[in-house]
């Protein structure tokens, strides 16, 4: 598509963080927009830990005469110490820098991958304040004080940070301190429990993801209790096997256009017993924040549940970590009266097939427009 992009390093501390000794700011990203233009109009994306400033819509996008923040919290790259209350301020400060700087005037949330949550979270925190603090740390003032975003799209998003990370993690583990002690029961890379996965597997190796997930919630809770008579606040721990949704093997659970035997990581058994998974370092308090089916705000359905303006919702067909019905869950907990839900073919990055990356960006273009913005 005809026309210059123009890209702008932006720069910026937070209400609740300031410039680090060495000199660099706590939140960081690009700007893109039309060159000789100033939008009216931009998207915003962030991510819990993925470095978003070159994220791959916002070149497409500005071509199409929006504005773009590739957008990065303190915590890009730095999961381990992720709080979702300090995240939704640093992500409030992109925002804010939007309106008063860039001159915007109609923000557009854009949640994708795994920022979706955590997009999702921040707009529900903006209009209607409901997270509390994370265990040990007071709330701050400014993220009961958000800027609002006018539309909302999620794109190829996962659900939520704990729903994901429990669809994934791997029940048969035995020993979290031991990445290679399986009980053979609930062992899915073992042939002779499939796939195909039968019904009865399935229903106790769901059960056994959501057991597991619970067992490191009351280890953490049990160990703070334990570190405080210590006068320790918090400590590191490795989790472990997190490539083992039911899933990735067998494509007639949740049937899309996927290719089956692939996760993100390539073939998912030798991701699942590689370093190389999501959690895989965190502290206590950043499992309570993030990670934890009971104690997480991360959570997505609460937050889609409080997000009210116009939705769109694509999910591509060849997803190999997101499934049609996380798609539809996504689309159904959003209380948006107005709300569109689309599948398309694609992988999770869309960098296939040719013409994806266009494609997804002329229908968020065309929906926007369609209210005129």
């Amino acid at each position: 598509m005809a026309g210059g992009i123009q890209r702008a390093f932006v720069s910026l501390a937070s209400a609740t963080a300031t410039r680090n000794g060495a000199g660099f700011m706590p939140c960081q990203g690009l700007y893109y927009s039309p060159e000789g233009r100033k939008p009216k109009a931009a998207f915003i994306a962030s991510h819990y830990n993925v470095d978003f400033s070159e994220h791959y819509p916002a070149e497409l996008m500005a071509q199409r005469g929006f504005g773009y923040l590739g957008w990065n919290t303190r915590f890009r790259g730095n999961e381990a110490f992720f709080v979702l209350e300090h995240a939704l301020v640093d992500i409030g400060a992109g925002v804010t820098w939007l309106k008063q700087v860039a001159g915007v005037d109609t923000v557009i949330i854009m949640g994708n991958s795994g920022g979706g949550s955590l997009m999702g979270a921040y707009q529900s925190q903006a209009a209607d304040p409901n997270i509390t603090a994370t265990r040990g740390f007071k709330l701050p003032e400014a993220v009961t004080n958000l800027p609002s975003c006018d539309y909302y799209v999620s794109l190829n998003a996962h659900a939520g940070r704990p729903e994901v990370l429990t669809a994934w993690m791997d029940p048969a583990i035995t020993d979290e301190a031991d990445p290679a002690s399986v009980d053979p029961s609930l062992n899915m890379y073992d042939p002779d429990n499939g796939p195909p996965y039968p019904a009865d597997f399935i229903a106790c190796y769901r059960a056994a993801q959501v057991a597991r997930n619970h067992r490191i919630t009351d280890w953490c809770l049990n160990e703070l209790k334990r570190l405080e008579g210590l006068g320790m606040f918090d400590r590191a721990f490795g989790l472990y096997r997190t490539w083992a949704d039911l899933r990735l093997m067998d494509a007639s659970l949740d049937p899309s256009e996927r290719q089956p035997r692939l996760c993100y990581a390539g073939d998912p058994k030798s991701a699942n017993y590689s370093p190389r998974g999501i959690g895989l370092t965190n502290t206590c308090r950043t499992w309570l924040s993030m990670w934890s089916l009971r104690e997480s705000q991360c959570r997505g359905a609460p937050h889609l549940g409080r997000i009210t303006v116009p939705s769109l919702v694509i999910q591509s067909l060849a997803d190999t970590g997101v499934f049609p019905s996380d798609a539809q869950g996504i689309c159904d907990a959003l209380a948006a009266a107005d709300k569109t839900l689309e599948f398309m073919s694609g992988d999770h990055y869309l960098t296939e097939p040719a013409g994806a990356r266009d494609e997804v960006a002329d229908r968020i273009a065309g929906w926007l427009n369609s209210y005129g913005v």
